[in-house]
């Protein structure tokens, strides 16, 4: 009897033994599984970071070159025949002629350029702004008139992308031929060329020239549509999202209304534009190009984004919240407003946020709505015809000379420099919220 109680002792040592050993060596493998998914997950994250790391520091390199600009040193002679002036009345110097002045005085520094094809040649070094330059330098310095007066003027952008692009002077490249070569490696010799840091690509509007296009009027018009993109969207958004959550009874018309918002919130962007084309410009005349067009629509298209995200947000409001408010004899209306709404503010603003990234981005349903056209002048008003950044970036992209590559990158860490500004903007309001 003492065998078989020791014997059933023994084999419940053993199994207690072996469920022991089972339950060790699944939790190793449940160990090596977690380790493995997290260095994984690890892995991921390491990965992602390595290719937004790797594509900045692209767009970064390329964009330096539209960071300065090569100027020439020209010595005009404001000869009043060439110019075709009697004195220096402000009326007589704005209707000169300066291009002849500034030919003529370019062919005087350089006597061996004669024949037709080498002044053609050689005057395509400077860029076409180059009389324009010399034109505002007389008209503030009228005393210079009948002088000779050292003016810089800019560069054409084929020169100052041979200069950037380091090549052997006096050698052939890009777009230079060897003529052209040797002049630029004379006054490189003369001490005519300087490098500066560009600062009318933030100062200036677009331009057919590379040397002279410029973020300035692109940027406004961003800021603007922003401007109306935001006060449109964001308390519709958030004024939709606080009645269907806290007073819409609950019945097939909401549940419509909800199945219509997601819906909405998949619809492609260009089908905005198109809406916006038909309805607001064809059917309410309003301008075309103009920022308040654009924004209405992005407000279309950045609505559902924030109501869902806003409704989100409410909903996650604890119940408490309301009971106690409506306790001490708030109304609904005050329970949701002064409650609620504070509460939910720190996930709205990043519902918002969202959309209106979104929207910073989108460039077809701008095209639609014929933001696209070549705009020179800098906005001024919503009405005024402007264009924006993405769309900017999409001409400049296309277009065939290589000194838009460089403006084409520099305006891309513009437009994202304004997403980090609204990002930081809307973390620090939802700090002060949630606080």
């Amino acid at each position: 009897m003492n065998n078989t109680i020791k014997s059933g002792q023994s084999d419940k040592a053993e199994e207690t033994f072996s469920v022991t050993e089972a339950v060790k060596a699944s939790l190793k493998r449940r160990h090596r599984k977690e380790l493995g998914f997290r260095a994984a997950g690890f892995s991921a994250v390491c990965f992602g970071f390595v290719l937004v790391f790797l594509l900045l520091s692209d767009i970064t390199y390329k964009a330096i070159p539209a960071f300065h600009q090569h100027w020439i040193k020209v010595d005009v002679t404001f000869d009043k025949a060439w110019l075709g002036v009697e004195d220096a009345t402000s009326t007589s110097l704005a209707t000169a002629n300066y291009r002849k002045a500034l030919r003529s005085s370019l062919y005087a520094a350089f006597p061996e350029v004669k024949t037709r094809k080498q002044k053609k040649r050689f005057t395509k070094m400077y860029s076409t702004n180059a009389e324009f330059t010399i034109k505002d330098f007389l008209i503030e310095n009228p005393d210079k008139l009948g002088l000779k007066q050292a003016v810089w003027v800019r560069a054409d952008d084929d020169v100052d992308t041979y200069l950037k692009d380091g090549v052997e002077p006096g050698k052939a490249g890009g777009r230079i031929d060897a003529m052209q070569a040797v002049w630029v490696q004379t006054l490189q010799q003369q001490s005519r060329i300087e490098k500066r840091f560009n600062f009318s690509f933030f100062t200036s509007g677009d331009s057919r020239e590379p040397e002279l296009a410029g973020v300035k009027g692109a940027f406004t018009g961003t800021i603007l549509t922003m401007l109306v993109t935001l006060i449109l969207s964001f308390p519709l958004g958030v004024a939709a999202a606080l009645y269907l959550e806290e007073f819409a009874p609950k019945n097939r018309w909401t549940d419509i209304i909800e199945v219509n918002i997601n819906n909405l919130a998949a619809v492609p962007s260009i089908i905005f534009g198109l809406l916006g084309l038909a309805v607001i410009i064809n059917l309410f005349g309003l301008p075309r190009s103009a920022p308040l067009v654009g924004g209405i629509v992005l407000s279309l298209m950045t609505l559902p984004t924030i109501i869902i995200a806003s409704r989100a947000s409410i909903k996650a409001v604890p119940p408490s919240i309301r009971e106690a408010a409506l306790g001490i004899g708030a109304s609904k209306m005050q329970t949701a407003f002064g409650h609620v709404l504070p509460m939910a503010m720190p996930g709205i603003l990043t519902g918002t946020i969202i959309g209106m990234a979104q929207a910073l981005g989108e460039t077809a349903p701008l095209l639609m709505i014929g933001m696209v056209a070549f705009i020179v002048d800098v906005p001024s008003t919503v009405t005024d015809a402007s264009t924006v950044l993405p769309v900017q970036i999409y001409l400049w992209a296309d277009s065939p000379e290589r000194a838009f590559l460089a403006k084409t990158s520099a305006a891309i860490l513009v437009l994202l420099s304004f997403l980090l500004v609204m990002n930081v903007s809307a973390a620090i309001l939802r700090r002060k919220f949630e606080k």
